[in-house]
């Protein structure tokens, strides 16, 4: 009897290991320039936890339960300006939540744009994104996770990265021997930054990741909601009316650009919240993870 219930707490181990295991991106990390690594972290007095100049990026594996899983999977995007990721709250908590779902969920750690540490600082961050979808896709039966129902989720700047990984996959920034299709299937983007037109810009992220004075090529071909096409996966978004660090318009416009070219899509509006309330929005009594949910299995991404 003891040694059956060691033997059951040793596999229950194992399998809360396997279930958040964290590996790195890649062998040999591309654009990049050999520096020490100055990764830090800091939580603030809220708990926010905030980890900075990062450099070597990773990918935190968080599985369901067997009993739960749907063959669902998401790759997890905190946002942070392009300066630093809000890891916890718009990262590993999330995946957590996602997992009572039924979700198999990714946390991405990507390289923040630093002239220190890349060649090209602007196309770091969907290297590692393109490079995500890769994995996953590539161990998708070690993962539980089914053909066309692997989506990406991504707040504020890191809701640009996961819309970037959405209208950009036609162009691979990375090397893909296995011809492994970069599209996800389904895109999350909470309070994003879009738009890197002047008028509605967050100015940190778009000087971040394309520097002071960026051209209008560049512009352009990051403000995703002029790359939508009719191949842009289906998208679900949530925002603030009251936002002001980045402005409601970015998900309208996108939302708008979804229609037009008849795309599935769909837009919660917050009447508060601001930004960066991460899963819950203390101004409302809706839960927009509920919604998601709901959305999710309408488009038969979640059985």
């Amino acid at each position: 009897m003891i040694r059956k219930l060691a033997l059951t707490l040793l596999c229950s181990a194992s399998l809360a290991a396997m279930a958040q295991t964290e590996i790195p991106l890649y062998q040999q990390i591309p654009n990049s320039i050999a520096t020490p690594n100055r990764e830090s972290s800091a939580t603030d007095q809220k708990g926010i936890v905030r980890i900075s100049k990062v450099s070597q990026p990773t990918l935190k594996v968080y599985l369901p339960s067997k009993e739960k899983a749907t063959g669902t999977g998401i790759i997890v995007v905190p946002g942070g300006g392009y300066s630093i990721l809000a890891i916890k709250h718009e990262g590993d908590d999330v995946a957590k939540a996602l997992n009572e779902m039924g979700i198999a969920a990714f946390v991405l750690k990507y390289r923040l744009p630093d002239d220190s540490t890349m060649v090209d600082p602007s196309i770091g961050p969907v290297q590692d994104a393109q490079r995500a979808i890769q994995m996953v896709r590539e161990k998708a039966k070690e993962y539980g996770v089914k053909a066309g129902h692997l989506g990406i989720l991504g707040f504020s700047a890191g809701g640009h990265l996961a819309s970037t990984a959405g209208t950009h996959f036609d162009t691979h920034y990375i090397e893909v021997d296995r011809k492994t299709n970069l599209r996800p299937d389904f895109q999350v983007l909470i309070y994003p930054v879009i738009s890197f037109t002047d008028s509605l810009m967050h100015k940190g992220s778009r000087t971040r990741l394309l520097g002071e004075k960026p051209s209008e090529e560049k512009i352009k071909a990051f403000s995703n909601d002029q790359r939508v096409t009719a191949k842009t996966p289906p998208a679900f978004l949530v925002h603030a009316k009251n936002d002001k660090t980045v402005l409601i318009q970015n998900s309208r416009q996108f939302y708008a650009a979804c229609l037009q070219h008849k795309v599935p899509a769909e837009l919660y509006e917050f009447e508060q919240g601001g930004h960066g309330f991460g899963m819950i929005n203390p101004t409302s009594a809706v839960k927009w993870m509920d919604l998601l949910q709901e959305w999710l299995k309408k488009n038969k991404f979640l059985k």
